[in-house]
């Protein structure tokens, strides 16, 4: 009997012994993924503190104190200094490039991706248009740089906003038309057969059922197209000539070889007040964006 109690006791304890195994290792702590993660806060945070305290010294304090080390008197002189050189009406222009190229290409680049999708291949038509939307990912804007500009001159639009805009509508429709199309052929069959069902037609499926559940990825290739038309530099610098038609990235460039050739905090304070419109468009649809990119790694 005590052998039986003492084999039952160690068969137990062995048993407790592997049942907490893998809660020992569950409670390990991932010391390298931390570093990662610290080490990486510190790459983007570091360049973003050094730009706001060298916007709010002045010149001689940037030069007579440590880098890194905050202004003892903060002042925003070069905030005001930059607001008067012009800095609005960059702003104007990289606002309505911005808006004038977000908007057609997604609503465009929605009902291609619907089209496409609810063709299921059928018509040779669409499936011509899908491929030729493939193709212009693999077309980088460097190497149609010529044509565009010579097409531009030839429609009398150079030095224009327009002109700015109908290119970058052109490149922000194929990576839309992918992701969307993604996106709307999850859509459960079922509901578009239902909505067929009830008498709806294809205009009223598109808005009253595929847009609202295709929502985080319009708001996701939305807020991806105003970054990349934002910090776009080079059609402004080949479609434009004057002065008031810079946009930001190339006004920024100027800022530095003309009156701010040497005042470090007024570039530095006019690249805050140029970051500031995207923090706010990301702080903003940062729900949508973040649950459009998830659904877009799970797929």
């Amino acid at each position: 009997m005590t052998a039986t109690h003492t084999s039952r006791a160690a068969n137990r304890a062995r048993a407790g012994a592997h049942g907490r195994r893998p809660a020992k290792s569950r409670q390990r702590p991932n010391w390298l993924g931390g570093l990662v993660s610290w080490l990486w806060l510190a790459v983007v945070i570091i360049p973003i503190y050094w730009i706001v305290i060298t916007s709010l010294k002045t010149q001689a304090n940037y030069y007579a104190t440590n880098p890194f080390a905050p202004p003892p008197d903060p002042t925003l002189d070069n905030y005001r200094l930059v607001l008067e050189m012009d800095f609005p009406l960059y702003f104007l222009n990289s606002l309505l490039v911005a808006i004038g190229t977000v908007i057609p290409s997604v609503l465009f680049s929605f009902m291609a991706a619907y089209a496409i999708v609810r063709s299921g291949g059928a018509s040779r038509f669409l499936r011509g248009v899908n491929s030729l939307f493939l193709m212009g990912l693999a077309i980088p804007l460097q190497a149609t740089v010529i044509p565009i500009y010579l097409m531009i001159i030839k429609l009398h639009l150079y030095d224009s906003l327009t002109g700015l805009v109908l290119p970058s509508v052109a490149f922000a429709i194929p990576l839309s038309v992918l992701v969307l199309a993604n996106f709307i052929r999850d859509v459960p069959k079922e509901l578009f057969e239902s909505m067929r069902l009830d008498g709806a037609t294809e205009w009223k499926t598109l808005w009253g059922l595929a847009f609202p559940l295709t929502r985080p990825a319009v708001v996701t290739v939305s807020i991806y197209n105003a970054l990349q038309v934002w910090n776009g530099f080079l059609l402004p610098l080949i479609l434009t000539q004057s002065p008031d038609k810079r946009t930001l990235p190339l006004a920024l460039a100027a800022f530095q070889g003309g009156p701010y050739g040497v005042n470090v905090p007024a570039v530095l304070a006019s690249v805050v007040l140029t970051i500031l419109p995207m923090l706010v468009l990301y702080t903003v649809g940062r729900r949508q964006l973040l649950s459009g990119l998830t659904a877009g790694f799970g797929k």
